[in-house]
């Protein structure tokens, strides 16, 4: 008997998934996340960590749904408490689903959303790199097509231009448009 009662105040840390529908309006939605913490408050849990996984689409409808919202929680409480903490979540009113873990040792508590806007914004970081490298890369083959036919050009043509004036531009207007060539 005196191995149960150590073993009762031994407490282990415990991560809990809750999955709560979407969409919920702000009154049930805090009342349920209030619902949870009372749970845990009477079973002498100590909460440790909470983490906001947010919207996520299911895999499957669950109770008329197809999203849902989903809460991380890490607890230190009592294993003898745990069974009984279990019924309450599967009877409190707004809970689609639910799952108690007990991690492995020297498992890291993360928060997923920080995590998730550190990629966030790397992937952003990266999406810039590769439109600035591919806009450097048509940059580099607009100059070296213009090199390419600069070197042509010089070739075709070896009579210098002449500078364009009023003068010229009419006469050369006026040989396209004349009656000699027009046969009349």
């Amino acid at each position: 008997m005196a191995t149960l009662s150590a073993a009762s105040e031994d407490t282990r840390v415990y991560e809990v998934a809750v999955l709560y529908p979407y969409p919920m309006n702000q009154k049930e939605e805090q009342d349920l996340l209030k619902g949870i913490d009372e749970i845990f408050a009477e079973a002498g849990a100590k909460l440790l960590m909470k983490d906001a996984w947010g919207r996520r689409g299911l895999a499957y409808m669950i109770g008329g749904f197809t999203e849902g919202n989903i809460l991380i929680y890490y607890f230190d409480m009592d294993p003898l408490k745990v069974k009984e903490v279990d019924v309450q979540m599967r009877i409190l009113k707004g809970v689609l689903r639910h799952m108690i873990v007990k991690p492995p040792k020297k498992y890291q508590m993360v928060p997923y959303a920080d995590r998730l806007a550190q990629w966030q914004e790397q992937e952003k970081l990266r999406g810039e790199k590769a439109v600035a490298d591919k806009e450097e890369k048509l940059k580099k083959q607009v100059v070296d097509k213009a090199k390419r036919t600069a070197k042509v050009a010089p070739k075709l043509d070896a009579a210098p231009a002449k500078p364009m004036t009023d003068a010229s531009i009419t006469e050369g207007l006026e040989k396209l448009i004349s009656d000699k060539d027009l046969e009349m």
